[in-house]
């Protein structure tokens, strides 16, 4: 026997890692096939190991839809309730590879409920390929996915009519759903759209183009996406690169990590460092295999600067000549999937790039409606639904239109109470007058007018149920700090219904902005030296947490005047729960509306076993601690 051929293994894994990688996501309707047609590039392309070969055919006879055949979508359905139920749930990635490109799949869920789901695989893709039923033809959903796809600035789309078998090959049924479909990919901005008839069932047009349709002279599917150029040839930033931490080993080096979002880089080139201003130039370029003469998108990188400069986490460095714009308003589309709506005016984390900052949307101009794309009036966005909205954020940050550049126009926003990731966004531009409105100095401060009178400035925030007490514990408070001398201001919220608020009503949205709106006039009052006492039902904590961060430490008080339900119900003086019980008052908070009780508040007031006066003794008590 001779002795095998040697292989240069090293030489064999840099031809196949200098390949190409594609990302692409499958999306379509339910039961379109994109499972069993990622399943057979997967089985045909040899990218599966021989334990995955066996648990597949063992699977196949278990829970297939193929009469004992190797059904290939079970490669893909990897939880227990997709395989039950035959339908993808969950994201499935893959990778695999051929001679000439390496892919990584996102195998996307066809039902509504899980757009969300859909647009997560979307947001890192160059592709997309969209499965349409040629039994079918468009549908709602393939409106929906093709919108998401537009909207996370997805060019390229393989349109494959799938189960072309099913309608026996038929011509004039696959051009009719192209045309279709490529008017539909105009109206959305999509530029290109490959149309590829196949069966992924039996592989016709999937690997190779088959003799079953003779009359298709294009590329099969994988020959597609083996040889589509994704490279953005319009796309000329310059450098930008967000830092993700401050490499600093010893006391002689302090470098800047991070991942190249545009560009490149050399030693010498002059950059800026934002929201800062200011500028340095390049030492070195330094990665863990020594450094680099020039670096560009994709690699990671730390940089050392000719000075030293105030960098930190989720600044961005840029080239000084074309610079990133900054601001801290802007128009943006927005993705809502938290299962809780969305509230104008509610404070949210906003995560760009590598920067973490206060943000809320100050207002839905409209939402659309992704199967016609149409607009429609909204106070609010629920689950998987798109809306276009103004954002507001807490400070300014460096950005770029989503069209121009996914890094720094693309974002997140996360509930600050569960931590969860609740929007996908996409920048759209700046709103303007953002850059126009600067602090105004003045010369008489918060601490002058606090010390011409005398106190210090509070904000006692009482809140609790309708009828619990709340006023009337203010009053006994106001004038008994009155009586002492102390300046004070009451701001009630039926008396602020009278005038500020006077345009609101009870839905949540309308009670968001009441709070938001009262928050800021008590903040102003104490600015002005006051003892302000805010008596509001304020029902969301999430409101009375954006309260007291527009106050210094120790400043705001929260007074949780707890009355249980039944109590405040059976006192009723001004009957409103009788007329909810009734149905004739909507959104009552406690019948129909919730009430999120405070769960550290400063003050806790049980009107249950003290009197008003002697809750009243205590709020002053503890005030004057």
């Amino acid at each position: 026997m001779g002795r095998p051929p040697d292989i240069d293994v090293a030489a064999y894994l840099r031809r196949h890692e200098s390949r190409d990688l594609l990302r692409f996501i499958a999306c379509g309707s339910v039961d379109d096939g994109k499972s069993t047609l990622i399943g057979r590039l997967l089985y045909e392309t040899r990218a599966l190991f021989e334990d995955q070969l066996a648990a597949l055919e063992a699977d196949s006879r278990r829970h297939g839809t193929q009469d004992g055949e190797i059904d290939y979508a079970l490669l893909l359905d990897g939880l227990s309730a997709e395989r039950e139920q035959g339908i993808t749930i969950d994201v499935a990635y893959r990778y695999f590879g051929t001679e000439r490109r390496r892919f990584v799949v996102a195998d996307c869920p066809g039902h509504e409920q899980y757009t969300r789901n859909m647009a997560t695989g979307a947001s890192n893709a160059d592709l997309a390929v969209v499965l349409v039923d040629a039994r079918k033809g468009l549908l709602p959903q393939t409106r929906r996915h093709s919108y998401i796809v537009s909207l996370l600035g997805i060019r390229h789309v393989l349109l494959a009519v799938n189960k072309m078998d099913l309608v026996g090959y038929d011509r004039a049924a696959f051009e009719a759903i192209a045309e279709g479909y490529r008017a539909l990919a105009a109206q959305l901005g999509v530029p290109q759209v490959q149309a590829v008839p196949l069966s992924a069932l039996r592989g016709d047009n999937l690997l190779r183009r088959s003799p079953a349709m003779p009359w298709y002279r294009g590329p099969s599917v994988l020959e597609h996406l083996e040889t589509v150029g994704i490279a953005r040839a319009d796309r000329d930033l310059g450098f930008r690169m967000p830092v993700q931490w401050v490499n600093r080993p010893n006391q002689d080096f302090r470098g800047f990590a991070g991942t190249v979002a545009a560009g490149e880089v050399r030693p010498g080139d002059e950059i800026v460092a934002l929201p800062s201003g200011r500028r340095s130039r390049v030492a070195r370029v330094v990665t863990a295999d020594g450094d680099l003469a020039v670096a560009g998108e994709g690699q990671a990188i730390t940089l050392t600067l000719a000075d030293e400069l105030d960098i930190s986490r989720g600044d961005v460095i840029a080239d000084a000549r074309r610079p990133p714009q900054v601001a801290d308003q802007f128009a943006a589309h927005l993705l809502w999937m938290g299962e809780q709506a969305l509230l104008p005016g509610r404070p949210y984390w906003l995560k760009i790039g590598t920067r973490t900052v206060g943000a809320s949307v100050t207002e839905i101009k409209h939402k659309i409606d992704v199967n016609t794309q149409e607009p429609l009036p909204a106070k609010r966005l629920a689950l998987n639904e798109v809306g276009y909205c103004n954002l507001y954020l807490d400070q300014p940050v460096p950005f770029e239109a989503y069209a121009d550049d996914r890094t720094l126009g693309g974002f997140i926003l996360i509930d600050r109470q569960s931590n969860a990731t609740v929007a996908a966004g996409t920048l759209d531009f700046a709103l303007r007058r953002a850059g126009n409105i600067h602090w105004q100095h003045l010369d008489v401060d918060k601490a002058a007018r606090a010390r011409i009178k005398g106190q210090q400035p509070r904000c006692l925030w009482f809140t609790g149920l309708s009828g619990s007490g709340k006023s009337t514990i203010a009053n006994l408070v106001e004038k008994r700090l009155h009586a002492m001398g102390y300046h004070t201001f009451i701001l009630d919220g039926d008396n602020v219904r009278h005038g500020l608020n006077k345009d609101l009503g009870f839905t949540a949205e309308d009670r968001v902005e009441n709070i938001r709106r009262v928050a800021e006039v008590a903040r102003l009052m104490t600015d002005a030296g006051l003892i302000v006492l805010v008596s509001f039902i304020s029902p969301f904590r999430a409101e009375r947490r954006m309260a007291r961060e527009l106050f210094a430490d120790g400043e705001f008080l929260e007074v949780f005047v707890d009355t249980p339900l039944e109590v405040a119900e059976r006192r009723d003086v001004k009957g409103l729960y009788a007329k909810a019980r009734a149905g004739q008052l909507r959104n009552f908070t406690g019948i129909d509306s919730p009430y999120e009780a405070p769960e550290a508040p400063e003050l806790r007031l049980d009107t249950v076993a003290e009197s008003a006066e002697a809750l009243a003794q205590k709020v002053i008590d503890h005030l004057l601690d």
